[in-house]
């Protein structure tokens, strides 16, 4: 099977696209609007993009009428934005915030999670999830799509303030990935949950190549 996703139909009942490019990490978002209206938001497709300094990226997919997605229009007011990281304990409040609610509704209520104050950054965190970065906006990049929801908003931030929980450290100071069950999108309505990891290194790998690669600080 094969097919050009620009010019060809699919020949399959789901497209294979989303469901190729798996796992990918939840940018689940929070943001606040310069009149103070919380937004609580998760991304599927975020990514780190380096690490001197810490830099990451999201893309929202406009609404089908044309319109921004919330949490790109209050970083760009702001100057701001969060991540809060996704887990298997929060996945229903991960799902819920995901509705489109109406205006002025939070999405931190709907979703039954409390927030925490930032240090930096405007706006609140979810107070359950283990980690957060503060995200100081930097940019955005329009990439216009066949159709208004296939237009997207690739929006850039640097990483200004992280927070980690202590109880989801190990006691040699790395993350607890088993312990702490990160959430991950799959394709279609599916998702997964990181438990079980496996460590490999390049064996030609030295240095601050290593450094780099492994994160040592």
């Amino acid at each position: 099977m094969e097919y050009n996703p620009t010019t060809d139909t699919c020949p399959l009942p789901y497209s294979p696209f989303k469901s190729c490019t798996v796992p990918r990490p939840i940018g689940w978002l929070s943001t606040v609007s310069a009149a103070g209206q919380h937004n609580l938001a998760p991304y599927s497709q975020w990514q780190n993009l380096t690490f001197d300094p810490p830099m990451v990226m999201f893309a929202a997919n406009r609404y089908p009428d044309g319109r921004r997605k919330d949490t790109v229009l209050n970083a760009e007011e702001t100057g701001w934005f969060v991540w809060n990281m996704a887990t298997y304990d929060l996945r229903e409040a991960v799902n819920i915030s995901a509705m489109a609610v109406p205006f002025g509704e939070d999405e931190f209520e709907a979703a039954g999670v409390a927030r925490e104050a930032c240090v930096l950054a405007p706006g609140g965190r979810v107070a359950a999830s283990p980690c957060h970065f503060e995200c100081r906006y930097l940019s955005t990049h329009h990439l216009p799509g066949a159709t208004a929801v296939g237009s997207v908003d690739v929006v850039y931030g640097r990483v200004e303030n992280i927070h980690v929980k202590d109880e989801a450290l190990t006691p040699e100071g790395k993350l607890d990935i088993p312990r702490i069950q990160p959430l991950a999108r799959m394709g279609y309505y599916d998702y997964t949950v990181v438990r079980d990891t496996f460590e490999m290194r390049i064996p030609s790998a030295s240095g601050a190549e290593a450094d780099g690669l492994e994160g040592r600080a």
